[in-house]
């Protein structure tokens, strides 16, 4: 329980908290296809989960912060030796608490539901006993960094009366087993309903559902029973759940709701694409039963169909067009909480705000190999504003639109026969390369395209059934696609390496992208706006004299400020920048330690900021984001005023222009910026990770280049017909650092560390 012994409390909460208290809901008046026709539920399994120790006082308060205002928190009870009843996930305490270093040798071995089940049982200790057992998280693969904070175990009571949640739902799984232990889970549940409100009690056993059933006030308590796998048995009536949900008839007179797992919704495939979705939604509603889907997280792989977007998920469950289900069971609240309010029934119609701009990256490269016709195609479709081309230059001189200059890293090249085109060249790529210029572009037109994983360290993988689908475009015929677009408001074309391929190889890539402009009629800048992206100032100051095209410059590194010389430099030969997420969030370990002043140094100068890179995986977000795609670019578009996101899944960052609750008066809380190095001053002195060195300013230096050398006075290329090792080309002022993608995140925030 809530006691006196406390370590700190720290009460960082978010600005908008206020707004928590009086929001309604902005889509309370929508007519949702719920069996009451009100809009779904919010459950939290355990509060915040997803990021706090489940079930601890501070991931039961992140939730009531983070949510819609009616959030229900979910209490998995178990029972004590001395009949208490405790909100913790598992009858096993071992994997969520630190019980074995308390009870060092004290685990045992019993059978639960005829299994052999070995570890530290809640049945063998009183309340008493576990007053110095603390709660950790019980996910390894989420961060244990707050397990230092000793939350305790908290007592049913503990929640309902001291966080007064506005819902509260009770799960009962192993009532057999307490029975067996000579606990009444019957009496402990009717004795606790006469001293609070308990909303919801779930249980997938039968017996024990038809054994309240009658002692409960069905206006006050609604009973669900809870599906478990379709072929497991339900202990009283030895029915598998399977069987159980073909007699919804039956589950009706014990029960006004079902609890089923998602994927009885929509099922999988073995390779993670959904399959059209059952019946079962609509089945349950026309029996009378109230339908709840469970299993709901955000940093787990997703169906593929959803481009590891969460709130796409919750969408497709609340807001098909078919059905609506009556409420999430969710480890991350704050989610489900912004696809309901937010985003649901919007409409593709749907007006959004101006800002930010769109702006793809390779395409919708997230869902496709990167800068083919159909990633390109995909962005257009997912409301992208700005197209971006990356210009590479084959050896007879064709601009085309590559993510790489190097073949090996977008084709399997390496496979094809050009295997043998080998090249080192140190100052593009450390190690040996098949670059664009040794081949023509027949030769390129002919090579299978491969999608990125940019996280497949972790196991992440994007599309395996697109992986190599598409075919790469000229520039030519980029420019064409952008012009028949009537959705797009510009194309973004990017040079790199410019020096290089003058000096080193003959070819004017600057001069053809001109050349290109101009034959698709875009010299005037009428139709489609046209920017002109890169890392060199040559680059840009060779554009400025010859077009007027809008100039962006790219500083591919990691920056912690930026000099007012500098600034000033930039203005020179640019009118937009491109900045990195950690240039304004750097992080430590996935936490944000600090928001920087570059994007505020920058807009004075009235330099309008683009950031990159967008992604929806949730190993590409701080643990401050909430594994949540939307509430991080929320963060950099309202927290931070940026211009423009560039995203390989442009379709989120469409649809959150889109978001209903931005218009509101006062914006919901799941809706708010995070507060930067939030999270970190949550975690204990002995769990922080070691501070990192602040990021470098950026100085005159890095951005001041000598003019691009013409074609006329480079030297011939050497021949390319074989593995060799090029001539170094000469470095540019502006170094070429690989950006590493730092885990970013950001959190909207707050945890509210209880008196202990």
């Amino acid at each position: 329980m809530f006691n006196s012994r406390a370590l700190v409390v720290l009460a960082l909460l978010l600005h908008s908290v206020v707004a928590l208290v009086s929001a309604k809901g902005s889509n309370s008046t929508s007519q949702w296809k719920t069996l009451s026709g009100d809009a779904p539920l919010v459950i939290a399994r355990g509060g915040f989960s997803g990021l706090f120790p489940g079930f601890s006082s501070a991931a039961f308060s992140l939730a009531l912060i983070t949510s819609v205002p009616d959030v229900v928190l979910w209490c998995d009870v178990q029972l004590t030796k001395d009949e208490a009843g405790i909100c913790f996930p598992d009858i096993l305490l071992n994997n969520n608490s630190d019980v074995q270093d308390v009870f060092a040798k004290k685990d045992k071995t019993y059978l639960v539901n005829g299994a052999s089940t070995h570890g530290w049982f809640t049945v063998d200790y009183t309340l008493n006993d576990l007053a110095n057992v603390f709660v950790t998280q019980g996910v390894y693969s989420r961060t244990n960094k707050f397990d230092g904070n000793l939350y305790p175990i908290l007592t049913v009571e503990d929640v309902a009366t001291q966080l007064k949640p506005p819902g509260l739902w009770l799960n009962v799984q192993h009532d057999i087993f307490f029975s067996q232990h000579n606990l009444s889970m019957r009496n402990y549940v009717l004795s606790l309903s006469r001293k609070v409100v308990v909303n919801y009690i779930s249980s997938p056993e039968v017996a024990f559902l038809n054994s309240i059933k009658a002692r409960v006030s069905p206006s006050a308590t609604k009973l669900v029973f809870r599906f478990l796998g379709q072929d497991d048995t339900e202990p009283s009536t030895k029915q598998n759940y399977g069987s159980l949900l073909k007699n919804l008839t039956y589950i009706k007179t014990f029960a006004s709701g079902i609890l089923i797992p998602k994927t009885y919704i929509w099922p999988v495939t073995t390779d993670l694409y959904l399959e059209p979705h059952t019946s079962i939604v609509l089945d349950a509603h026309k029996a009378g039963l109230t339908v709840f889907a469970s299993d709901f997280v955000n940093d787990v792989p997703l169906a593929y169909n959803y481009s590891y977007d969460p709130v796409s998920e919750y969408l497709n469950f609340v807001d098909n067009g078919d059905f609506s289900v009556d409420g999430v069971l969710s480890d991350f609240p704050i989610t489900p909480s912004e696809a309901i309010d937010c985003f649901a029934h919007l409409g593709n119609n749907a007006s959004g705000q101006a800002k930010p701009l769109v702006i793809s990256k390779y395409g919708a490269s997230g869902d496709f190999p990167s800068c083919t016709d159909l990633a390109y195609s995909k962005a257009i479709e997912d409301g992208v504003d700005v197209l971006d081309c990356p210009v590479q230059i084959s050896r007879d001189g064709i601009p085309f639109c590559s993510s790489s200059i190097n073949l090996i890293d977008s084709t399997t090249v390496a496979q094809s026969s050009f295997s043998n085109l080998t090249t080192v060249i140190p100052n593009i790529k450390a190690g040996s390369g098949i670059y664009t210029f040794s081949l023509t572009w027949e030769d390129i037109k002919s090579l299978t395209p491969i999608i990125s994983n940019p996280w497949s360290t972790y196991t992440l993988y994007r599309s395996p059934r697109t992986k190599n689908a598409g075919k790469y475009l000229t520039l030519s015929d980029f420019l064409t696609l952008a012009q028949k677009s009537s959705t797009l408001s510009g194309v973004l074309i990017g040079i790199e390496h410019a020096t290089y391929l003058a000096e080193e190889q003959r070819l004017s890539v600057t001069d053809k992208v001109i050349a290109a402009l101009r034959k698709a009629g875009l010299d005037n800048r009428t139709a489609l706006d046209v920017k002109i992206q890169s890392t060199n100032s040559s680059v840009l100051m060779k554009f400025k004299e010859k077009t007027n095209y809008g100039r962006v410059y790219k500083i591919e590194e990691n920056i912690g400020d930026a000099l007012s010389s500098s600034i000033e430099d930039i203005k020179k030969f640019a009118d937009s920048v491109v900045i990195n997420k950690a240039s304004i969030f750097p992080e430590t370990q996935a936490f944000i330690t600090r928001v920087t002043d570059v994007v505020p140094k920058l807009k004075a100068a009235k330099l309008p900021v683009y950031v990159e890179l967008f992604s929806n995986e949730f190993v590409s977000q701080a643990w401050d984001f909430f594994s949540d795609p939307t509430v991080e670019i929320n963060s950099f578009v309202v927290g931070v005023n940026v211009d423009g996101v560039i995203t390989d899944f442009p379709k989120t960052a469409a649809r959150y222009k889109r978001n209903r609750c931005l218009s509101e008066k006062e914006t919901p809380s799941y809706m708010s910026p995070i507060q930067a190095a939030s999270l970190i001053q949550v975690v204990t002195a002995d769990y922080l990770p070691p501070a990192e060195a602040p990021n470098p300013p950026l100085t005159t230096t890095d951005v001041i280049e000598p003019p691009l050398p013409s074609v006329e006075s480079a030297q011939a290329p050497a021949p390319t017909n074989s593995s060799t090792v090029g001539a170094p080309p000469r470095p540019n002022r502006q170094p070429k650092i690989a950006a590493g993608f730092v885990l970013s995140t950001l959190a909207m925030l707050i945890a509210t560390l209880f008196l202990l």
